[in-house]
């Protein structure tokens, strides 16, 4: 926890919430992200596509402002990168979402399927992130 923020943490988590309370009450959809681009990406793009680009355009925006956003990117080849965003997108089509239709919207909504959906995923990552730092696997 070398890079601790607290504030902004808090901040972008309330965001995050207004956003998919939002998008609940004036369009009634889950703010699921992989859900809504592959939507956007088979021309149901009404309120889809301004979404995406907000999500994209807004942390230019901070940056523009002079938030300070932390980017890092493994020290891995464009592959394995490709490779790993393939598999996530087809966990989020076995999963029935991602974590944000899950962990923030479905825990919201107290769906038991996305209460087990997110304790899967998050074991998982607790695991591999052990894997990583302890065991010496994944690279990084």
């Amino acid at each position: 926890m070398s890079h601790f923020t607290p504030v902004a943490s808090l901040v972008g988590g309330a965001l995050i919430g207004l956003a998919a309370t939002w998008l609940w009450l004036t369009v009634g959809r889950v703010a699921g992200i992989s859900g809504i681009i592959g939507a956007a990406t088979r021309a149901e793009i009404d309120w889809r596509i301004p979404f995406v680009i907000g999500l994209i355009v807004a942390p230019m925006l901070l940056a523009r402002i002079g938030w300070q956003i932390e980017w890092q990117t493994p020290p891995v080849g464009w592959g394995l990168l490709i490779f790993g965003g393939i598999l996530v997108g087809f966990g989020t089509r076995l999963g029935a979402g991602c974590t944000s239709g899950h962990g923030v919207c479905g825990i919201a909504r107290l769906s038991p399927r996305s209460i087990a959906a997110t304790l899967i995923f998050m074991l998982t990552a607790a695991i591999m992130v052990y894997a990583q730092r302890h065991l010496g696997l994944g690279g990084g």
